[in-house]
């Protein structure tokens, strides 16, 4: 049963929002990074909500390393395709634009793909697809980051968690959101467990000596000195069949880089030659087909739909009450919060309130005394 302070979607909205504006980012834009911030929450996925709103986004901004006003620079375009600078602006806004773009794109000639680079975090990949969803499109995109997963039959973190993210249309309430790391668990999770005084579970994580690693809050200062690294989808070596997420991991990490001709692995680590902070350079991909152009939107939402509710209708394990199809759980979630709003912990609560007082924002949160 959830025990922390909810904060209503209204008020969490505006105040992320006000804050955002008074770092710099422009109104329509920050309206834009607090939607894709709550939308995380909303699907019951906490470790790119709120809680990341501080330490990746303002505290990003304050160190100069992420510009708050953000210049979409289309550097390359063709009817189907275009590359885009994001010249180190807010990622969210160069996500939403780019997603917006290929769904154009698609409008008009069935498919459309962006690429870009020198971007930075964009929040929650599935949004991205989702917003190809709406348009009755499929929506697929992917980033690369931080270097974080050792290769198979490595230690050494090379390649970040990169998320290859794929969203369908279906009959259904919800659509079939397919977001997640190509890592056993992604740097957030992780992040998340530290907030909360947990463990990482054995088997995420590898040391530099192969012992798997459990401390969260020592787990995230070895993943930034390289003394730590994640494990591949699959787990550690091949006999899981890990080889696989490495795979995945390595075809987003060339997808977020050679099209845009753009930074990766080591080149993302976020720190300069004397240890200071310098900006990401991120890439991503963003593609978006549309429906429509092969036997139809209904047509394929119906047949989706049937092949979802299929899955969920065969036989169930012993001991299990039920079977999910991807983005299930995330739309239950939502109808559980969506008149609550969102779940904040006391480590989360006292960086709301530190960003509104530095700010000098007069918002006031339901947890306060």
């Amino acid at each position: 049963m959830e025990t922390r302070p909810y904060v209503s979607w209204e008020l969490i909205d505006d105040f992320m929002t006000s804050a955002f504006v008074k770092l710099g980012v422009p109104e329509d834009e920050a309206r834009i990074c607090s939607d894709i911030l709550m939308e995380s929450d909303k699907r019951g996925i906490e470790s790119h909500g709120c809680n990341r709103f501080k330490p990746i986004y303002v505290d990003r901004i304050n160190a100069g390393i992420q510009q708050p006003k953000t210049e979409f620079e289309i550097v390359r375009e063709t009817p189907t395709t275009a590359v885009v600078d994001g010249h180190d602006g807010m990622g969210m806004v160069i996500g939403y634009k780019s997603m917006e773009m290929a769904i154009e794109k698609a409008k008009k000639y069935g498919m459309g793909m962006v690429a870009v680079r020198n971007s930075t975090h964009y929040g929650i990949a599935g949004y991205y697809s989702t917003m190809a969803t709406k348009a009755g499109m499929i929506g697929i995109t992917g980033t690369n980051a931080r270097p974080s997963i050792a290769p198979t039959f490595g230690v050494e973190n090379m390649l970040g968690t990169n998320p290859l993210t794929i969203g369908l249309p279906t009959d259904e309430e919800f659509p079939f959101v397919l977001d997640c790391a190509t890592s056993i668990t992604q740097r957030g999770k992780i992040e998340y467990f530290a907030r909360v005084g947990k463990d990482t579970p054995a088997g995420m994580v590898i040391g530099r000596d192969g012992s798997a690693l459990t401390d969260s809050e020592q787990i995230l200062e070895d993943l930034v000195t390289g003394n730590a690294a994640l494990a591949p989808l699959g787990g550690i070596g091949e006999e899981l069949a890990g080889y696989k997420g490495y795979g995945y991991a390595t075809v987003v990490e060339i997808l977020s880089a050679a099209l845009q001709a753009g930074s990766y692995m080591k080149m993302l680590t976020g720190i300069g030659e004397s240890g200071e902070k310098v900006p990401y350079h991120l890439g991503h991909f963003f593609i978006a087909i549309d429906t429509e152009a092969f036997m139809g939107v209904e047509s394929f939402k119906k047949t989706a739909g049937e092949i979802l509710r299929g899955l969920r209708s065969s036989q169930v394990a012993p001991g299990e009450e039920r079977i999910y199809t991807a983005g299930e759980k995330e739309y239950i979630s939502w109808m559980d919060r969506k008149d609550k709003g969102v779940p904040v912990g006391e480590a989360v609560q006292q960086e709301l309130i530190k960003v509104r007082d530095d700010l000098g924002l007069d918002h006031k949160f339901p947890f306060e005394k």
